[in-house]
């Protein structure tokens, strides 16, 4: 239990001693921000920091922290080390930067940023890539509570309309459409901060019942792979654990908040502040499942069974053994409303990343309706199709953005007479994890997969490459940055 505490302090002291650092080299100044220049009443609003902070964490987390700190648990308690440095070395750097540069650049999203700092083709690459990954989350994300609803509805009568997994992934996608049209303080500005706060209450009700009720928390060191399968930490569980480490997801979440904040002093609050509220959030789901369930030969035999039957059916299980009737009520707000969030989120950033690279002004109901449609009603069809392959990317596709953005981080410094080394750092940690899952794994090069070390060899040499190239090709002189 002492690692867990150790580890908690850790973030909190982060938040404070290096999340000051980093806004320190970033230097947020008193010049007016988008929000207040370029005010539409639709996407560029001024709100208050605390609600801001609010919709932000709910958009970066949704199950993000809760899914991946459980999945990462499977390696036991090591995950912790992932969890704590991940988000403050890599994950709050990456936020902040992401939702910094998007506020010193109009509002910008995440493609428009990265062609500016690294090239054309970068650009056109990233506008494809970004979007398909947020068409994706947004589809997956209303297919899973529709069918968990129906699950639900379906447990005394199996007869109903409410059972219909049709009917409820209809009323899902009328959501998505009447969030991702609207003004983002209509929907979004409301419900998100009350949700944001369950998220919250649910983990402290998790980490209280966890040790309240006498559950041991295992200790780091001697640092051991816990996972039953045997699957090496490095690269997966670095992929495995995204959201409560680094997420490039989080990137195309950022801009939606960066057009609504009304300082440039508030990134270190709101972007960083809130990778590290999710980072300590999935801290405490992963101590919980560490604890919880049955340890057999110093292996987490127990977590593998509970998730045999399913995520949501951990989830509840773990909010109903530490918070009873509270924490079933809890638990079935967390695995349907956060990821609904999380989805009409990523349609709307999807809606903004295509009107970007447009220049289609989007205050106009006639423009707005020209993105929204198409988007909701392609993502109708495609909800319709086996999405348990296509999943399977996303983690993946998730660490390779974050990996870019914090690439693009590092030489939006250089070009503002920084070293970029806080970005450089991480972005080489996380090219090196993701190159190296994408050789050891099938789902790419058409199923093959290389041998583990060789794998990781063409995985770290490539991620030592690019900081090569980094250190000497970035550009060195500063520019005009207005």
């Amino acid at each position: 239990m002492i690692s867990f505490f150790v580890c908690l302090a850790l973030l909190i002291g982060g938040y404070f001693i290096y999340g000051r650092f980093v806004s320190k080299t970033f230097a947020p100044d008193d010049r007016q921000t988008p929000a207040v220049t370029m005010e539409d009443g639709v996407d560029y609003i001024v709100m208050p920091t605390w609600r801001i902070f609010l919709i932000q964490l709910l958009n970066i987390a949704g199950l993000g922290p809760i899914w991946g700190a459980i999945g990462g648990a499977m390696w036991g308690p090591s995950v912790f080390l992932w969890i704590t440095f991940g988000t403050i070395l890599a994950g709050g750097v990456h936020d902040f930067a992401s939702g910094f540069m998007s506020m010193r650049h109009n509002g910008l999203s995440v493609p428009e940023l990265t062609g500016m700092y690294m090239g054309n083709t970068m650009k056109q690459i990233m506008r494809v890539f970004s979007t398909v990954l947020l068409f994706m989350v947004g589809v997956v994300f209303a297919v899973g509570p529709a069918g968990l609803l129906s699950y639900l509805c379906g447990q005394g009568s199996s007869d109903s309309l409410l059972t219909n997994k049709y009917f409820w992934l209809a009323v899902i996608f009328i959501y998505f459409f009447i969030a991702t049209f609207l003004s983002v303080d209509k929907i979004i500005g409301k419900l998100y901060p009350i949700f944001g706060i369950c998220l919250i209450v649910m983990a402290i009700g998790v980490g209280i019942g966890t040790i309240a009720k006498g559950y041991k928390i295992p200790e780091i060191f001697p640092l051991r792979n816990m996972h039953p399968d045997g699957i090496s930490a490095f690269p997966a569980m670095f992929i495995s654990v995204a959201c409560g480490a680094v997420s490039g997801f989080h990137s195309t979440q950022s801009p939606i908040m960066a057009r609504c904040c009304k300082s440039e002093k508030m990134s270190h609050s709101i972007f960083y502040g809130a990778m590290v509220c999710e980072g300590v959030i999935a801290l405490v789901w992963a101590a919980a499942s560490c604890a919880l369930f049955p340890i057999e030969g110093g292996l987490m035999t127990g977590l593998n069974e509970a998730m045999a039957v399913g995520q949501s059916g951990c989830v509840y299980n773990i909010c109903t053994t530490t918070m009873g009737r509270v924490g079933a009520v809890l638990a079935m707000l967390g695995v349907i409303a956060c990821p609904i969030s999380s989805g009409d989120t990523a349609f709307r950033s999807a809606r903004l990343t295509i009107a970007d690279a447009l220049k289609l002004e989007q205050k106009s109901y006639k423009n707005r309706l020209l993105l929204t449609l198409p988007l909701l009603g392609l993502g109708i069809l495609v909800s319709q199709l086996d999405y348990t392959s296509i999943w399977n990317y996303f983690a993946s596709t998730n660490q390779i953005l974050a990996a870019i953005v914090l690439w693009t981080a590092a030489i939006y410094l250089r070009h503002i007479g920084k070293n970029g080394c806080i970005c450089a750092l991480p972005a080489t940690f996380m090219t090196a994890v993701t190159v190296s899952f994408v050789f050891s794994s099938k789902l790419y090069l058409g199923g093959i997969s290389f041998f583990p070390p060789i794998a990781n060899i063409v995985g770290i040499g490539t991620a030592v490459l690019l900081l090569l190239l980094f250190i000497l090709k970035a550009p060195k002189v500063k520019k005009a940055d207005k």
